[in-house]
């Protein structure tokens, strides 16, 4: 009876049974590599070039109110491609979806650099987006099919890290290309890389097989309501707060649309036989739990990596290169930060690793609630190290309870569900963040010339002292010079007022998230890669 449970190798079967579970086919792993550097390369792509849209309104001649939309176009385009791409790996597998998806993405990236104008860029943009966005759901969806749960220690920090790092180093890397090159390298430098990565793609990943017959049941007012409600939401939230919300006519109708939208969206996703986005998804708690932490993920991810470089801009006047040296530090923590979260997967609750990154996160927060107008790279330094490594503590677990627990018929659709969760994050942390720094800045600003009246004797004597200052060095009309500097005193103190009101706003945001941990049932250990040994 002995003989029966040895294997020919001399190997007791359930130790053999566990190798081949955790055997990985060289193919599927360089295949999985592909993918998520293809990934990487969409992600980036919304950051690398915002550090250098000055560069670039500059080469189209384009206005100031018409520069935004090279970043709105392709945002827009990528949160409708997103949920849609998980219906579209089905029908026409994740091999045609991905190698698509590269394809397109290079095409519209090569078309970006030879624009001549600001409505070509804008439609080249809109292109890379949404077919660029295809890549990002399809990785996630992979990791959690083709790899058994033993690996995922491994798997889950790789494609949080580039998830998380790529936006992080976006503005790095764009400042160092425009300022090294000219601003046409921010796209022509995704050609080479895309052409290998669709090759890759059509060569190497055999997950799944199409299933073309759900063209047919394809739902078609299903996409109409799901473009209409995130395309419209997705403009309102990055036009919003430059607008006045609803006092500007096309935010009040892009209103409209979405509210319609959603109705419509909503109304075919519970009724239609085949809806574009499966939301059964949400019935499971931890992917529901696992999605809202992953929205409130997108608002630091995004938040942060647009509230430093506009404090480094706005207050010590730094441009987009300066910029970059100074905040990539972030970037640093969290590549350092992907091994230890992944081993620390295999052993600790996951509850407990999102609670102390969810803590580290808001004690960098509230570090900078301490900011003031001299910091520089040092002072910056602790807040951006806990901002890393918080980020990796809690994107790894984040990934393994949304979908880890999911059966893989639902992976796919899920997967887009939860990539477009932190991607709205986003854009309605971008929203809030802009509100509240425009409101507060003001509010403060009203609050701070009360006190700097003729009637101050501490505004008095400040004002005297800055015109003999300027007297003393000739300056002309130096009572004059004087107030434009106490005046630029004022608006400066403001801003870094409302600044401090926005890392508050999200310290309490995070300390509160960290209680909320503990209500997620513990997933089983197989889906933080514990399982399987």
């Amino acid at each position: 009876m002995a003989s029966a449970t040895i294997t020919a190798e001399g190997m007791p079967a359930t130790a053999a049974a566990t190798r081949d579970a955790d055997h990985m086919e060289p193919r599927r792993i360089i295949a999985f590599l592909a993918m998520v550097f293809g990934m990487f390369m969409a992600i980036l792509d919304i950051q690398i070039v915002s550090a250098s849209l000055a560069e670039i309104q500059a080469g189209l001649s384009a206005s100031s109110d018409e520069i935004p939309w090279v970043q709105t176009s392709y945002l827009i385009a990528e949160v409708i491609m997103i949920p849609l791409s998980g219906f579209l790996s089905r029908m026409l597998s994740t091999r045609v979806l991905f190698t698509v998806s590269a394809a397109g993405f290079t095409a519209a990236s090569a078309l970006a650099a030879t624009a001549t104008n600001i409505d070509q860029m804008i439609v080249y943009r809109a292109i890379q987006g949404f077919i660029g966005g295809g890549m990002i759901p399809s990785v996630f969806a992979a990791a959690f099919t083709i790899f058994p749960p033993s690996r995922r220690a491994i798997v889950s920090p790789m494609i949080g890290l580039v998830a998380t790092m790529a936006p992080t180093i976006g503005p790095t890397v764009g400042g160092y290309i425009s300022h090294a090159l000219s601003w046409h390298w921010l796209f022509l430098i995704n050609v080479v890389p895309g052409i290998l990565v669709a090759s890759a793609a059509w060569a190497l990943i055999d997950f799944d097989k199409p299933n073309l017959g759900l063209f047919k049941k394809f739902d078609w007012w299903g996409l109409a309501g799901m473009a209409a409600f995130l395309g419209a939401l997705e403009y309102l939230l990055e036009e919003g707060p430059a607008h006045d919300w609803l006092q500007d006519e096309a935010v009040f109708i892009c209103t409209a649309v979405s509210l319609t939208g959603a109705m419509l969206f909503f109304w075919r996703a519970f009724t239609a036989e085949e809806p574009i986005v499966d939301l059964k998804a949400f019935a499971n708690v931890n992917f529901a739990f696992g999605s809202l932490f992953s929205f409130v993920i997108g608002i630091g991810l995004y938040g942060l990596t647009y509230l430093y470089p506009v404090y480094l801009g706005r207050i010590r006047g730094y441009d987009s290169m300066m910029i970059g040296e100074a905040l990539f530090v972030s970037g640093l923590a969290m590549f350092a930060m992907a091994p230890v979260s992944g081993a620390l997967s295999r052993k600790m609750d996951p509850r407990i690793m999102m609670m102390i990154g969810f803590i580290g996160f808001a004690a960098g927060t509230w570090r900078m609630t301490q900011l003031t107008a001299d910091w520089d790279f040092w002072e910056l330094f602790v807040p951006q190290i806990l901002r890393g490594a918080s980020m990796m503590l809690c994107m790894v677990p984040i990934n393994n309870i949304a979908l880890g627990t999911l059966p893989p018929d639902r992976l796919k659709n899920a997967s887009g569900l939860f990539n477009l969760t932190r991607n709205l994050g986003g854009a309605v942390g971008l929203a809030l963040i802009n509100t509240v720094l425009v409101n507060r800045d003001a509010f403060h600003y009203e609050r701070l010339a009360e006190h700097v009246q003729w009637g101050s004797g501490q505004a008095l004597d400040r004002l005297q002292s800055l015109t003999m200052n300027f007297q003393a060095h000739g300056v002309q009309e130096a009572g004059t010079a004087a107030l434009s500097r106490l005046s630029g005193m004022v608006h400066q103190q403001a801003a870094l007022m409302s600044f401090m009101d926005v890392f508050t706003m999200l310290t309490v945001l995070f300390g509160s998230l960290s209680l909320l941990t503990m209500l997620i049932r513990k997933p089983p250990p197989s889906a933080s890669g514990g399982g399987g040994h």
